[in-house]
């Protein structure tokens, strides 16, 4: 975007405005994250605000454009006038001086910021993006909310008009595509909106992973005093600073998101502002027909998003999420408290500043596709390759689910079982991910998916049976009981000495013999044993519990440095001189299989303390690096003492890290800085495995989060 260009008086009179803005310091209540989620809905409705000193500027709202996850511009704009002079509140247009940002605090669902406005009014502005797993309906629609309120401060009454704006920029990743736009009022409703898109609609294909496709909607109230705008950025940026209003003219000249930076702007007149709270509410959201394309079994298909089920247009979806933001509140309310109270019940303080800074990153790279009859939730690994339903990512996301509705657990595996059961995908291990970029799922049929057979086999066993766990599915286990035991059978051969592979930790290379890979296979054998007894297959649940716990028994012998003081398990056997974050052991528990004795709880608790960086604990002795989502899972099983220090270094990481990115889940252990000579992971859904702690049966039970 560019900044405003005025002639010289105009500028001389800003340019000394700015210079008399008061300056402050903000709070930050409970952290300043390395990047705030402002709307944060799906893998191409990502915005955030950079926040870490490694790029970022502190958590400010005004002084700074937000950002696609991505990491390029979603420019979007907030002035005020207050008795004729204008100042910024978000975004950094130039022009105009900022507005002093006095607190910040988020929740699971909202970001919300507080400024002062020259001493004479305060903002409070509120970014809701909800989170309503357990409502099909409302959490299919891809919406977020902006709310902004303004009181006076200094008990005068002032007058007031507030404006807000947002690029082309949102609706495509290629700033020389050419975008095109209109304006409309909802009959009946009074609800005003921009709509804009990318001329050239390309269905299922991205731009710097942002989608090619798609209509976004900028809406608000059309009461008196609304005015709005669509033109050149600086000239309709500088005719509400001027005038303190818009023009209601349409720009027609339909041109590439980087030529004259079209804007979409609203503006509202309040009038004379008082001490009571005067609140205006906008709405941005995308609309997308069909939403991936799926190798299923009729063949490849075009799924359509789920909102479709419920709305028949566009414009339907948007009148019942504006209507509904009272009711929206009210349960975004709920959901966060319940995090909240369930978090600090778990591992304190520290543990919700982790979890409710985590919980809108893991399910905003997820989305809600099919139909009412028939389903499914699909994935993108944002960030490390952009895979579709990788399922050793889906594995640490989905922890939150069995806290907060595990029900739709199975609407991820659903595509993962449909696509393997068709005999396509000619491997007998259960396949990596169903598609290399998102959002196409169209399946490995030359089995040439990145290979992690052992890996995949494990975490599909694990999750299944803790579907059913949760539901008592057990039509489920029945329907998929035969490619289930084909992966245990693979298990079974691979898994007592695995032989050279990869391991979830892909970027850390392959390696033989892994204690830590190693494990899962075992515990996906058990987990199998107790879906056969569940069924009431006892022959089948019988040998392959004695094969279990024949394995666990060999295993405490291969893969334990048992002269080390203090004792640990390996990186891989017989490597008495290296360790590893053992996060696999968490399937044990979290399954309540009781397969691994609790001697190697107690130990590997006892071990972590003695390697223990500022910022957590190393993934393995092949580096310093770490990653958060296993540390959480760690943590779930340890000791309190040692639970604590996990919490307490990975908090430590979320206030003071220097990353300005979403929330990474691989860093360096010792600085909390980016991992020496690897790339920059952002946005991953994994933070989902954050909530490792509250998807325990124990902590289950005593749950305050309305699942269903």
């Amino acid at each position: 975007m560019k900044f405003f260009g005025f002639d010289n008086t105009l500028f001389a009179w800003l340019s000394a405005a700015l210079l008399t803005t008061a300056t402050a310091q903000s709070t930050f209540t409970p952290a300043s994250p390395p990047a705030i989620p402002l709307a944060v809905k799906s893998p191409y409705f990502s915005t955030w605000l950079q926040s870490g000193s490694d790029g970022g500027n502190g958590g400010y709202l005004p002084g700074r454009w937000p950002q696609f996850h991505a990491d390029q511009v979603t420019a979007w704009t907030g002035m005020i006038r207050v008795d004729g002079k204008a100042y910024i509140w978000m975004g950094d247009p130039g022009g105009a001086p900022l507005a002093t940002q006095t607190a910040f605090e988020y929740t699971s669902t909202k970001s919300i910021f507080t400024l002062n406005v020259d001493g004479k009014v305060e903002l409070n502005v509120t970014f809701l993006s909800t989170l309503n797993p357990a409502d099909m309906k409302r959490h299919s629609l891809l919406f977020s909310y902006l709310d902004v309120g303004v009181q006076s401060l200094d008990g005068a009454s002032h007058e007031v008009q507030i404006y807000t704006d947002i690029s082309a920029e949102w609706v495509t990743g290629d700033p020389a595509a050419n975008a095109e736009w209109d304006y409309g009022v909802i009959p009946n409703v009074e609800i005003a909106y921009h709509k804009v898109w990318r001329q050239q609609q390309l269905q299922f294909s991205e731009h710097r992973d942002g989608a090619d496709w798609g209509y976004w909607y900028w809406s608000t109230e059309d009461v008196s005093g609304l005015s709005r705008q669509s033109g050149v950025d600086k000239d309709v940026r500088s005719t509400f600073i001027i005038d303190g209003y818009l023009t209601n003219a349409k720009d027609t000249n339909f041109r590439p998101v980087n030529q004259n930076w079209p804007v979409f702007a609203f503006s509202r007149d309040l009038g004379t502002v008082t001490a009571n709270p005067q609140s205006t509410l906008f709405t941005l959201g995308l609309c997308q027909d069909l939403a991936i394309q799926f190798s299923g079994a009729n063949g490849l298909v075009k799924l359509p998003s789920l909102w479709r089920s419920y709305f028949s247009t566009d414009l339907e979806a948007l009148e019942f999420h504006f209507n509904d933001y009272i009711e929206a509140s009210r349960l975004a309310s709920e959901f966060d408290h319940n995090v909240q109270a369930d978090s600090v019940a778990a591992g304190g303080q520290d543990y919700a500043t982790i979890t409710s800074i985590s919980a809108r990153q893991a399910f905003g790279a997820l989305q809600l596709v099919g139909t009412i009859e028939k389903p499914y939730l699909f994935l993108k690994e944002i960030s490390s390759n952009g895979n579709t339903q990788t399922v050793d990512v889906v594995f640490p996301f989905h922890p939150i689910l069995l806290y907060t509705a595990p029900h739709m657990l199975k609407l991820l595996l659903d595509p993962h079982f449909e696509y393997q059961e068709t005999g396509r995908y000619p491997n007998k291990w259960a396949v990596h991910d169903l598609g290399a970029h998102y959002p196409n799922a169209t399946g490995h049929d030359d089995g040439k998916d990145e290979p992690m057979p052992l890996e995949e086999c494990g975490n599909m066993l694990i999750m299944t049976l803790g579907y059913y766990q949760h539901t008592q599915d057990l039509d489920y286990l029945k329907q998929h009981y035969p490619i289930l035991k084909q992966w245990t059978s693979f298990l079974v051969d691979e898994s007592l000495i695995p032989a050279e592979a990869l391991s979830t930790d892909d970027f850390a290379g392959p390696l033989v013999n892994q204690t830590n890979l190693a494990l899962k296979g075992m515990i996906g054998i058990e987990a199998f044993a107790h879906i056969a007894r569940a069924i009431g297959n006892t022959v089948d649940a019988d040998n392959y519990t004695a094969i279990a716990h024949d394995y666990i028994d060999k295993w405490q012998v291969l893969g334990v440095a048992h002269d080390d003081s203090p004792p640990h398990t390996t990186l891989s056997y017989g490597k008495n001189d290296t360790h590893g974050l053992l996060y696999n052991l968490y399937g044990d528990r979290l399954l309540d299989l009781n397969l691994v004795p609790q001697s190697v709880y107690d130990m590997q608790s006892a071990f972590y303390k003695t390697i223990a960086y500022d910022f957590g604990v190393p993934l393995d002795t092949r580096h310093n690096w770490t990653k958060s989502d296993w540390e959480m899972f760690t943590a779930a099983i340890a000791n309190d003492d040692t639970k604590t220090l996990f919490i307490q270094r990975l908090a430590r990481f979320v206030r003071d890290t220097p990353t300005a990115l979403p929330f990474t889940d691989l860093y360096d252990a010792p600085s909390g800085g980016w991992p020496i000579g690897m790339g920059q992971f952002r946005a991953r859904p994994v933070a989902g495995g954050h909530f490792a702690l509250l998807a325990l049966p124990q902590t289950a039970a005593a749950s305050k989060m309305k699942k269903s």
